[in-house]
């Protein structure tokens, strides 16, 4: 391996801030450059988006599922294949670094990155974080962790403060972040809000002390793209990379409206010249300089860029193509079924919806990916049927919004996705359904980076659509192909309901597999479905905040914790997913203080897919809140018909423990609760500590 203190005694100055701060990629593919030293033989560094697959400008990709469907399959081996496929694609494109995993906790159903992100459980995120790190870092690539920290919203996001306690940081958002640090990641991103009234690009206690001190993660601290907020306060807090390092827009950006929850995209370069004038006068070490340089370096000699390792790569490999499939169908939760689904092979089935002509690659942002092929729910059923399978789109297309679109200086996002040119007719949508053995609604949501949604209704007018479609066949089947928790106003109404969330390439094809039953539904809800005014940011001071600051006083409540501590019942609780056939749970015995065994038995009469969960309910404390349960781990398993299989549960540690100054865990029993989801508990177990 490079020799990085030798590299750093030769190095100019100049050349050192040249390593600390993006610049223009000469081939216009990366969405970070830094320009290497040709002198010394180092290569640049590209860095490229993003968590559902590589958004390399003007280049194609395999789109795999939203962030939120792999963790719907509450299987971190999935998701750790996934993070390898990711890389070997970015490799393929000559890319570095991947802007990914988001690791955020979901805490505001309406935030309109939650796709992107993994759950509202601390537990099962840092699972899933540490396996899509380990996935990315295993064919060397940099996996590049993000947004550090309690960047839940994305309303005022450059602006707003989260103010949040110390006990909700330690126990609910930043450990995500620590397993990923775990895992190996070589860069951390930090998020564009306050914490505290601090921004995070200079937030020195959490960059400085808790990331870099505390948790000894030795590799480099990248700004959001034109998230940088000062030269000094970010250079001693502990940033290391400045991204893009350049600006964007007119030449002449004086005037320019920046819409909320954009980045002002002219103020950039601080850690150029700024930087400079910041080590002569002493506001900023030459040995802050050179740690800054040796944590890029020593990122770049990890990955075999210094020694010219071979790195090939990967790109639209049938593999690839079958494991976005896979994650796609793995990854559908099914919500109701009457006996509805699966549907037989030769059931005459109305596809109805106003896109399913087109596949749900996700949502807008950053993350957009051009696939090289996709399956529309329409060909993904007609191909599988042995029925007639006619479609109609009933209502006007629903209207896909993106970052890219409100940015004012960039001309249009990503293209028009309509399906047909007819005019859709409801009318017609309700003759195709009357005619139908089953009808099939896919509904969606739309969602971007930069905004949030305003409400958890469907947009448009598909409840209508369902609605009368399901008066018209009472074997109706909803497919929701959302970003996060949607209301279901007419769930009673309809014979199932699917969540598909944003499925990617293979949309339709593992559509077909799941409601036909090629494949039993594997998926898991990772976030809690509730009516909208019952979650606890629904209080405006929490969500999105007065004056710029959204307090955090639900403090670790959130999700299923608060659902669990009130009178309000959600519509779909978390761990939540029905299946096509039947378990039976055994007693559950325990192996060791962390470990517990349950024999799970498939007594349905096809196979099926069980995700057996486990949740630790504390021993009562005076003087301290805690919640009624935490998520402790899961282990997803197939079973045949008539199986049966002792299932070990290993509970993770932050499940006992509570942060007050220091972590403690409480003295005496334990309670262990295996079952289904957060509140389908099949079997008990005690265990003292």
């Amino acid at each position: 391996m490079a020799d990085i203190d030798a590299l750093l005694a030769e190095l100019t100055r100049a050349e050192k801030l040249s390593l600390v701060r993006g610049t223009a990629d000469p081939e216009g593919t990366a969405t970070g450059y830094l320009p290497g030293v040709p002198r010394l033989d180092i290569p640049p560094l590209r860095l490229v988006d993003g968590p559902l697959g590589i958004r390399a400008e003007g280049e194609r990709a395999t789109a795999f599922p939203a962030t939120l469907a792999t963790a719907a399959t509450f299987d971190s081996a999935l998701a750790r294949e996934q993070g390898a496929a990711m890389a070997r694609e970015a490799r393929a494109h000559d890319q570095d670094a991947l802007l990914a995993p988001g690791v955020n906790l979901v805490r505001v159903p309406h935030c309109g990155r939650n796709f992107e992100y993994l759950s509202e459980d601390p537990v099962l995120a840092s699972a899933l974080s540490r396996a899509l790190v380990e996935g990315i870092e295993s064919q060397d690539v940099i996996a590049t962790v993000k947004h550090f920290v309690a960047n839940n919203q994305e309303t005022h996001r450059t602006t707003v403060s989260a103010d949040v306690d110390e006990r909700a940081l330690r126990e609910l958002y930043l450990p995500p972040f620590r397993a990923a640090v775990e895992a190996g990641a070589g860069s951390v991103m930090t998020a564009y809000n306050r914490v505290n009234g601090t921004h995070m690009s200079d937030h020195g206690r959490l960059v400085g002390d808790v990331l870099k001190d505390e948790w000894g993660f030795a590799g480099y601290v990248v700004s959001d793209w034109y998230g940088l907020e000062t030269t000094v306060g970010a250079a001693t807090a502990g940033l290391d990379v400045e991204m893009p390092g350049v600006s964007a827009g007119p030449d002449d950006s004086e005037g320019v409206e920046w819409p909320d929850g954009i980045p002002d995209a002219s103020r950039a370069g601080l850690f150029g010249d700024p930087l400079a004038d910041a080590i002569d006068d002493g506001s900023v070490s030459a040995d802050r300089l050179d740690d800054m340089v040796a944590r890029v370096l020593g990122q770049m000699a990890r990955i075999g860029l210094l020694d010219g390792r071979d790195r090939p790569g990967e790109l639209d490999s049938e593999r690839h193509r079958d494991l976005a499939r896979d994650i796609a169908a793995r990854g559908t939760v099914l919500l109701d079924n009457d006996g509805t689904l699966p549907l037989s092979d030769d059931a005459d089935v109305a596809l109805v919806g106003p896109h399913v002509h087109e596949a749900k690659l996700g949502g807008g942002g950053s993350s957009e990916t051009t696939p090289f092929r996709s399956v529309s729910p329409v060909d993904g059923l007609t191909a599988r049927s042995e029925g007639t399978v006619t479609s109609a789109r009933g209502i006007p297309e629903i209207e896909s919004v993106s970052l890219f679109d409100l940015l004012p200086f960039v001309d249009g996002g990503r293209g028009d996705e309509s399906g047909p040119d007819e005019d859709p007719s409801l009318d017609d949508a309700v003759a195709a359904a009357e005619a139908a053995d089953v009808a099939v609604v896919c509904a969606r949501d739309a969602t971007t980076e930069a905004r949030d949604r305003d409400s958890l209704a469907l947009p448009g007018r598909q409840d209508e659509l369902i609605e009368a479609v399901a008066a018209a066949n009472d074997r109706t089947v909803v497919v929701l192909r959302t970003g996060g928790p949607v209301e279901t106003p007419w769930r009673d109404d309809v014979a199932a309901v699917v969540e598909q969330w944003y499925p990617g390439q293979a949309d339709g094809a593992a559509l077909a597999d799941v409601l036909y039953g090629d494949r039993d539904p594997g998926g898991r809800l990772p976030v809690t479905f509730a009516p909208e005014g019952t979650y606890p940011t629904a209080d405006e001071r929490r969500f999105p905040g007065i004056d710029d600051i959204a307090r955090y006083d639900e403090g670790v409540f959130v999700g299923y914790r608060h659902f669990d501590a009130g009178e309000d019942e959600p519509t779909y609780p978390f761990g939540h997913g029905e299946s096509y056939t039947t378990f039976e749970y055994g007693d559950a015995a325990v192996v060791s203080d962390a470990t517990v065994e349950v024999t799970v038995e498939n007594v349905g009469d096809r196979p099926g897919r069980e995700v057996v969960q486990a949740y630790v309910r504390p021993p009562a404390t005076d003087g301290v809140e805690r919640p009624e349960r935490e998520f402790a781990g899961a282990q997803s398993v197939v079973l045949d018909s008539g199986e049966s299989r002792a299932v070990t549960l290993d509970l993770d540690g932050l499940a006992w423990s509570r942060y007050d100054d220091g972590w403690t865990v409480d003295g005496g029993r334990y309670t262990v609760e295996v079952g289904r989801s957060v509140v389908d508990v099949r079997t008990t177990v005690g265990i003292d500590c």
